[in-house]
């Protein structure tokens, strides 16, 4: 953060926008961890709380927009403030989405906890445990003001986009094989991809970070390891398994 200005309260406004972040960064991580976890126990009742826990990372974004307003127009920033501020918001933004898509995996979990279980639904929690390291790891990078653990999450997202292709394509076989697997490897499928999204907004954390700390945008071209779209996947012969 900058330096301690004259009027303390600035201060105290400043490090709130940061407690708020650090708090939406923690309930992103435990949300889909939950979310995951009744993927896994088939819970529905732990998934519904995933659900019902969304409303509170809005609530906080709520009160985030606000006291960013106030500063906006109270403490009429500038230089690294003003960055601090508009970064805050980007940030508060990205950890909503992330909530929602933990959400939208808890949702999906209690459709499928009404389906016969299959053996490849535990790939998924490999996958989420990629994605809340790069949750973790972001957070802690924005706590820190750490450019270069930024930089890190923002190169790792590659490998989440690798896992999800790989499970698209593992996924889809299943469907194409056998019709009756269509229903629930559908409901895999987008929950893979919200966990990918995740990984997303985290790299949207980390490059919104090095601008925070550099005052310049990374300059790179984000690193992608999903080609799912331009793929056409042909199922695998059984024959003799």
């Amino acid at each position: 953060m900058a330096a301690e200005h004259i009027v303390k309260s600035y201060d105290e406004e400043l490090g709130r926008l940061s407690k708020i972040i650090a708090e939406m960064g923690g309930l992103a991580e435990s949300q889909l961890a939950a979310a995951v976890d009744a993927v896994s126990r088939r819970d529905s009742a732990l998934a519904l709380q995933v659900v019902e826990g969304d409303a509170k990372v809005d609530e906080l974004e709520r009160e985030l927009n606000n006291l960013a307003i106030r500063l906006l127009a109270l403490r009429q920033p500038m230089a690294i403030d003003l960055r601090e501020i508009f970064v805050a918001l980007k940030i508060g933004s990205d950890l909503e989405r992330m909530c929602d898509y933990a959400a939208n995996v808890a949702k999906r979990s209690i459709a499928l906890s009404h389906t016969p279980p299959v053996q490849s639904v535990h790939s998924l929690p490999r996958m989420a445990h990629l994605a809340l390291r790069l949750v973790k790891d972001v957070i802690d990078a924005y706590v820190a003001h750490d450019a270069d653990k930024a930089l890190q999450v923002w190169r790792s997202d590659e490998e989440l986009d690798e896992m999800y292709a790989s499970l698209f394509r593992e996924f889809l076989t299943y469907m194409m094989e056998d019709a009756r697997n269509i229903g629930t490897y559908t409901h895999l499928l987008f929950m893979a991809k919200n966990i990918e999204r995740i990984g997303d907004h985290a790299t949207n954390i980390a490059e919104n970070l090095y601008y925070l700390v550099h005052g310049t945008a990374l300059t790179e071209v984000r690193p992608k390891g999903d080609r799912t779209s331009l793929e056409v996947v042909a199922p695998e012969s059984r024959v003799g398994r």
